[in-house]
């Protein structure tokens, strides 16, 4: 059966009578899922509070233990997104330029699809490609710089429309681009070749809609993995099989990809935030204990040593 509508007060009486969670305040209670929804709150964040038998809160578990775990999660989001920012901008201004580079400024040159890698599994993704771009150059008008190239000189070069395109658009473009535009790419980042860094662009790519939307991003995974690292060895993660259990597609693979792709300066300033971060929330009354916190993202215990190691 479908689940019923509830009034903010219904919703507040349910978990208190059928979940066993305790609500001290009600007016903060009310104004918390006016704020945030009770799926995106309660939906979001119940699992580490509640007995898996039960599936009642654990004797004891607040209404503002969750709360708290909500705003963990929105420090991270932002953190997270903050520096996914900095990483999307270089690997713009990289492939626009190299792709420029190689053909020209004119439109028409991301526009031919003789122009990216010829493999056969890639054809209709680079048809879907070109369209999205030939959309945002000659029809979208949403975006005032493109509109000026366009109405003034009759051409938008790749280096202008890449500022319009999304960062799953991006890491596509680098995908299906020729081997030797994605190589130049990549040497620019230390340790990193032109596969990994399409590994670490399609990873980082659904990162960024989760923090973008506003989704738990804490222990979110993606099904795709980014590349084992000298940095999974040196950190003792263990493996399952063949596969590292931590680091691979959970919160800590994007430290780890971070660590390749920003800068030294960026990454121990990233670093440093994080590190803020996380013990704000161990420092809140009714917080999850440490160990269970790393469990859920996916955090090795040693995770702060990743400076100490080379890349």
């Amino acid at each position: 059966m479908a689940k019923p509508f509830l009034t903010f007060q219904a919703q507040i009486s349910f978990l208190e009578q059928n979940k066993n969670l305790l609500v001290a305040n009600h007016a903060f209670a009310e104004a918390m899922l006016k704020q945030i929804g009770y799926f995106s709150l309660i939906g979001g964040y119940k699992t580490p509070f509640k007995n898996s038998t039960t599936q009642k809160y654990i004797d004891g578990t607040r209404f503002e233990d969750i709360v708290a775990m909500y705003h963990f999660d929105e420090n991270l989001r932002e953190l997270f997104l903050k520096y996914i920012l900095k990483v999307e901008r270089h690997i713009r201004a990289l492939l626009s330029y190299h792709f420029t580079e190689k053909y020209g400024e004119s439109q028409a040159m991301y526009l031919n699809p003789a122009n990216y890698n010829p493999t056969p599994r890639y054809i209709s993704g680079i048809r879907r490609l070109i369209s999205t771009l030939d959309n945002l150059a000659n029809r979208n008008s949403d975006y005032p710089y493109i509109n000026h190239q366009r109405q003034v000189y009759g051409n938008v070069p790749l280096w202008v429309l890449t500022n319009g395109i999304t960062f799953g658009t991006l890491s596509k473009f680098y995908e299906y681009a020729t081997q030797d535009i994605q190589s130049k790419v990549a040497r620019n980042f230390e340790r990193v070749n032109q596969k990994q860094l399409e590994q670490y662009l399609s990873v980082m790519t659904k990162f960024r809609n989760v923090c973008a939307h506003g989704e738990r991003l804490y222990s979110y995974q993606t099904r795709n993995d980014i590349p084992d690292t000298v940095l999974h060895q040196k950190l003792g993660i263990a493996k399952n099989g063949t596969q590292y259990s931590m680091g691979k597609h959970d919160l800590f693979a994007m430290v780890v990809a971070f660590r390749y792709l920003l800068s030294n300066n960026d990454f121990k300033c990233f670093k440093a935030s994080l590190t803020s971060v996380i013990r704000h929330y161990l420092n809140t009354p009714g917080a999850m204990d440490e160990a269970t916190l790393y469990i859920y993202m996916g955090f090795p215990a040693n995770w702060s040593k990743i400076t100490a190691y080379r890349k």
